[in-house]
């Protein structure tokens, strides 16, 4: 399932869903529910109940979490 929002530019940008969302970035759905609750992650529209989010934005958490991790291992 997939939505669609307008940007300023008049542009459609597909959404897609938090399981679609944890497909594209190789985590649970629940790591998606927690970047949300961690501010890494805002929904970028909903359908009904459920939430939406651009692609480029579940990546750009993935990087941020992933970044974070990394440097977290490292200073130990």
């Amino acid at each position: 399932m997939t939505g669609t929002t307008k940007t300023d530019r008049a542009v459609d940008i597909p959404l897609i869903t938090a399981e679609l969302a944890a497909d594209e970035a190789g985590v649970t759905t629940a790591t998606i529910r927690k970047w949300v609750q961690r501010g890494h992650l805002r929904p970028a529209g909903t359908q009904g109940r459920r939430r939406l989010f651009r692609l480029e934005d579940v990546f750009a958490a993935e990087r941020t979490t992933h970044l974070a991790r990394h440097h977290d291992h490292r200073s130990h």
